[in-house]
Order: structure tokens, then sequence, then C-alpha cells
């Protein structure tokens, strides 16, 4: 793999700068034991995914279009008998994954300052704009990107668009994400260049089971681990 030509490199918000995904989790765990009278733990989790999946065209990413999908698949779940407190706890659920305090991935902080010295450094996520523009000031990184860029989601189309932008070839491209389907596959089927840093709990919207082998692509344990070759 040759990376002298890299000239700016893209970094993935959510679970790739900042922990994202285990408050998801968490939300989703205390859902179904608000529902569990109403339907099993197991199938309750089941049926909020087929909720989110069908709403995803339609409201995007983030977490407003997930609380969204919470109040529709308790309606779903206890037959149009919820109460409205559980309404209102759900709803309240959402505002309070909005003021989580945001905890940076290890090693992040350092990978940023030591890069943005030698390359332009993008963010590039999808999600909610309003939501992502948030925790990028309350993480306190926004100094080291040259530009931002929130998608409704991430495509060969918006990488495309993003490396034209920039005005660079794809080959002077590199993303560095921890989803496979979102921030490697469709920057390695545009030409360009992309990382993988797995995060250790993974939506399964964005799991891939495939192998992937390509001369540019490469994963890494941890974020300071890309200064060793760049």
């Amino acid at each position: 793999m040759s990376l002298s030509k890299i000239k700016v490199i893209a970094f993935d918000a959510d679970d790739t700068l900042w922990v994202n995904e285990t408050f998801f989790r968490k939300a989703e765990e205390e859902f179904c034991e608000l529902l569990v009278e109403y339907m099993p733990v197991e199938k309750a989790n089941k049926l909020l995914f087929e909720v989110e999946m069908q709403n995803l065209p339609i409201y995007g990413y983030g977490i407003k279009p997930f609380t969204l999908s919470l109040i529709e698949a308790a309606i779903k779940i206890s037959n149009g008998n919820m109460t409205i407190d559980l309404v209102q706890k759900l709803i309240e659920k959402g505002k309070q994954m909005l003021e989580e305090p945001i905890e940076l991935i290890d090693g992040i902080d350092k990978t940023l300052h030591t890069l943005s010295k030698k390359y332009r450094l993008v963010m590039a996520t999808k999600g909610d704009l309003l939501d992502q523009e948030r925790k990028l000031i309350k993480s306190g990184l926004e100094n080291y990107f040259h530009h931002i860029e929130i998608v409704s989601d991430k495509t060969e189309m918006h990488y495309q668009k993003l490396v034209k932008h920039l005005d660079i070839s794809e080959n002077e491209f590199l993303m560095v994400g921890n989803s496979l389907k979102s921030d490697v596959l469709p920057v390695l089927n545009i030409g360009a260049h992309a990382f993988h840093i797995p995060f250790h709990t993974t939506w399964v919207h964005e799991m891939v089971d495939e192998k992937i082998e390509h001369p540019n692509f490469k994963s890494f344990a941890k974020a300071t681990d890309l200064l060793e070759i760049l």
C-alpha cells in the first residue's frame, strides 16, 4: 500500500472520535424492560429493530429518529395500550441521550493533533446535523478539521461528491472509521483508501460478514496505530 499521495484524511465521528453506540444499546435494554409486561425482551428488541429499519429511509440516522422509533415500537408492542407516562419516559430517554457527556475514543486527540500537522483533516459522518454539530463542539476536536461533512447517509455518491469538493483525486483520499459498511466498502469502491478501527459495539445494521482483501485497506486496533504508518 502506497500512502505517499494521501492529502486528505477523513474521520468518521460516532465511535471513531467519540463513544456513541453504547448509549443506544443501553436505551434499547431500558426500552425492553419498560415493555416487558407486553412482550419478552428478545422479541421486543427484534420488533424495535424492524421499526428502525422501516423508518430509516424516512427519518435517517440519529437519536431523534431513534426516539420516534421507540414510541412507534412501543405502540405496536402494547397494541396501542401504552400509557402517556410511558410515552413521556421514552421522550425523556431521547433527551437524556442527546445530553450525554462526550467521551473521546482513547488516543484520538493525540492522533488528530499529530496528523493535522501533515494532512488536511475532515470529519465525515452521517446523522442529525444539529446533534453532530453539538457533539463536535463539546468534544473540543473542532479545530483539527479543515472541513466538516454531515450527510444523511454514506454512499459511493456521497464520497465522490466529497472528494470533488475537496479538489483532490480518489487516490489522495483516506477514510478512517469503525464501520465496514459505511466507512470502508463505499470508499474502496471509488478507488480511495480506507482504514478500519473497530469499536467494541457495532449496530447490527452496520455489520458486514465478508472478509475484505483490498490493497487500499488496513485494519488497526486503536487510533494511535495510524501514526506508525502516516
